[in-house]
């Protein structure tokens, strides 16, 4: 499979729609209504033509540039904006028309909206998301507890239970919402920026956990981030949102192949590694240094000398390296004339070969 654009014209859904528990979307037209001072109606396509599907068992991750229309796409699929056109559908029957109760049965969203949790404690607000659950009542079964319990140790946050949710940091508000979104126990979840106010090893933990859950529960996780080298390396599927509001869909190493990735990303000074899967800066080299180093040091030393605008080569047989290191670390430099010196470290390496 290769990584493809979504087409732009409307389809109509097939009879088998999706996997159970999937989530697809048909010719669907995402964007916004205004209305004039004379009450006429205008809309204003961000995203058309969309034919997307993100399987049951699988992390699917939206990508794409600030203002590229993922938070749009994003609160269309959950049915908090209506679609301009064409229509979104869960386990193969269509959201729209859908009370909320019902649709909150089968599908949970976190945004990146301010929640005021007022005075309940962290358990207290993942046991909301029980509420499609409970009836008029509201009143909790050992199951609902069972499963607010299993919620807050799925995202790492038990230990939080009886913390006033007011109280919380950034980061552990954010998993708590997450618990609380696991708590309805849905077919599919959908997050935008879950990571956005975490630290990187808790934004480590907190995607391959969405992803491990997809495998052990079956579910369909949708999640809009900004974190692209990270979500390059976990993600099963890829939406990529470009810069001409095309959509290309695929696995990650399809979208990097294809060159969608450096394209959606690119910038003047800043250029999209396909073999490191990472960004690094886009300058011509001013000059070229020899360079002899371990495996294990060399690609440290190239990035140190690539932020001072120089390049790397290895010596030819019999040529002295300008920079080199061995098994230790130990730093050498050899400068015009051969004049030696040993920086004792990397900054001290840079702040030399600054003036060379």
């Amino acid at each position: 499979m290769t990584g493809t654009t979504v087409r732009v014209t409307p389809t109509a859904p097939p009879e088998t729609a999706a996997p159970p528990g999937g989530l697809a979307t048909y010719g669907l037209t995402v964007g916004h209504r205004t209305r004039t001072a004379w009450g006429r109606g205008t809309r204003r396509a961000v995203l058309a033509g969309l034919d997307l599907e993100a399987r049951a068992g699988e992390l699917t991750v939206l990508l794409g540039p600030n203002g590229a229309g993922k938070s749009t796409l994003l609160r269309t699929l959950c049915g908090l904006l209506p679609p301009l056109a064409g229509s979104v559908r869960v386990a193969g029957r269509p959201i729209a028309g859908e009370s909320p109760a019902a649709l909150a049965r089968r599908l949970a969203v976190v945004l990146t909206d301010r929640v005021d949790a007022g005075l309940l404690s962290a358990s207290e607000l993942v046991a909301l998301g029980r509420h499609p659950h409970t009836g008029f009542t509201g009143r909790l079964t050992e199951a609902d507890r069972s499963a607010v319990q299993w919620a807050l140790e799925a995202v790492g946050a038990a230990h939080l239970a009886d913390r006033p949710a007011a109280e919380l940091s950034d980061g552990e508000r954010q998993r708590v919402l997450t618990a609380r979104a696991l708590a309805q126990e849905p077919d599919v979840v959908l997050l935008d920026e879950p990571t956005a106010f975490l630290d990187v090893p808790s934004r480590v933990a907190l995607t391959v956990l969405l992803r491990d859950l997809t495998r052990d529960k079956g579910l369909t996780v949708v999640v809009s981030t900004h974190d692209l080298e990270l979500a390059l390396r976990v993600a099963d599927a890829v939406w990529l949102v470009d810069r001409c509001a095309r959509v290309h869909t695929g696995a990650p190493e399809d979208l990097i192949r294809d060159g969608a990735v450096a394209a959606a990303f690119d910038a003047d000074h800043l250029a999209f590694d396909p073999l490191s899967g990472s960004f690094g800066l886009r300058r011509a080299a001013r000059a070229t240094l020899t360079v002899d180093a371990p495996p294990a040091l060399r690609p440290l030393l190239e990035r140190a000398l690539a932020r001072e605008g120089l390049a790397a080569r290895h010596p030819t047989p019999g040529e002295d390296a300008q920079v080199s290191a061995d098994e230790e670390g130990k730093l050498t430099l050899r400068g015009a004339g051969d004049a030696v010196a040993a920086p004792r470290s990397f900054h001290e390496l840079t702040r030399t070969v600054r003036t060379w």
